[in-house]
């Protein structure tokens, strides 16, 4: 049985390689002979009021209110498996929130298209040019803060455009990959690359998040881990936890699509060639130098995270031109998906990194 992991991505995380390919390769084949299966996308659901700033191919810029003159904070969320309302989930679970009563105003968020048939080409140019140019809409200076896929996104934006970032914030995001070793690296570099090449093939063009949950053979994560992931206080049995849980479990049975070329480039690009932080990741049209990157940079890191070592994270210190009195660090004792939707860590370490983005 594969292990359920809410952020599967560019594969399932499992355990070894070869017991990987041969799973895949057996639910490729149910795939292939099956009915096709139709995604099970719906519109994110928002906790924090917003409103749709800026619309564009891959994305729509959400402005969250109250707002404010100070300059923008645009969080870069996870193009992954689910939907940008991580960021956004529940009260008391919600990034944007704790940026908010931290003292920040002027919160926008990436949130990013399902991929429909006519995205299914787009590649890691599209992204970066549709971010590009919603930092220019937002000043054309912000904080940005780069979560889990959305991190190395961030860092690498960074890198082309440094005159653009005034603070830049990375959690739980993959930089360098062979700097630690995690479930997905794993998994990423044992997997071959023809099986994600028939994941695409198989999606006529894209990767269905349909297709990616075929593979899990468990429900949603057990109540008892949604509860510690989420680090409810209150007791699981309670009516809170219980609604709470059953916000995650729907939340994680709607996945997104991905485009295949995007997909693709980053399976090979940034797991396989570790082109990131070996200097030979190319964004619009030219390699990046990530000493090219001297702002204030905090890096967040989960001790228990099943998808990005802190070491893949945390190597970035080595790779960029930030001073050291510039950089902070910090590994909280959480999972994944508890540091950017776990009550506690939201309340007491994105509040600390709130209040340095204002000092930068």
């Amino acid at each position: 049985m594969i292990p359920v992991s809410p952020f599967l991505w560019p594969a399932l995380a499992a355990a070894a390689a070869s017991e990987m390919v041969s799973a895949l390769a057996k639910e490729l084949g149910h795939l292939a002979a099956g009915t096709p299966s139709s995604s099970t996308f719906r519109e994110p659901k928002w906790t924090t009021p917003n409103q749709v700033a800026l619309e564009l191919p891959s994305m729509r810029l959400r402005k969250f209110f109250p707002d404010g003159n100070d300059i923008a904070t645009l969080v870069c969320a996870p193009l992954a498996l689910h939907d940008a309302a991580l960021t956004d989930f529940a009260p008391d679970h919600s990034l944007v929130a704790a940026l908010q009563i931290a003292g920040l105003r002027n919160v926008f968020v990436t949130d990013w298209r399902s991929a429909s048939p006519e995205m299914r080409f787009l590649s890691i140019d599209s992204y970066f040019a549709d971010l590009n140019v919603v930092v220019d809409e937002l000043g054309g200076c912000v904080n940005l803060i780069g979560i889990c896929q959305g991190g190395w996104m961030a860092l690498a934006y960074a890198a082309r455009y440094p005159s653009k970032i005034h603070g830049l914030v990375l959690a739980g995001a993959p930089i360098d990959i062979n700097a630690g070793e995690s479930e997905l690296s794993r998994v990423a570099h044992g997997v071959p690359a023809y099986v994600f090449k028939r994941l695409v093939e198989l999606g006529d063009g894209r990767v269905r998040g349909a297709h990616l949950l075929q593979f899990w053979k468990h429900p949603p994560l057990e109540a008892e881990a949604i509860h510690s992931l989420l680090q409810i206080p209150e007791d699981i049995a309670s009516p809170r936890s219980s609604r709470l849980i059953r916000l995650f479990r729907e939340w994680h049975a709607h996945p997104i699509d991905l485009p295949g070329t995007y997909y693709l480039q980053v399976v090979q690009w940034l797991y396989k060639d570790n082109q990131l932080a070996a200097g030979r990741f190319a964004v619009l049209g030219r390699p990046i130098d990530l000493s090219v990157v001297r702002r204030p940079i905090f890096m967040l890191a989960a001790r228990d995270d099943e998808i990005v070592a802190p070491d893949q994270l945390l190597a970035a210190r080595r790779l960029v031109g930030s001073e050291e009195r510039q950089i902070c660090t910090d590994i909280v004792a959480c999972t994944h998906l508890g540091l950017f939707l776990g009550a506690t860590t939201l309340l007491h370490t994105w509040s600390k990194i709130a209040r340095w983005l204002a000092a930068c």
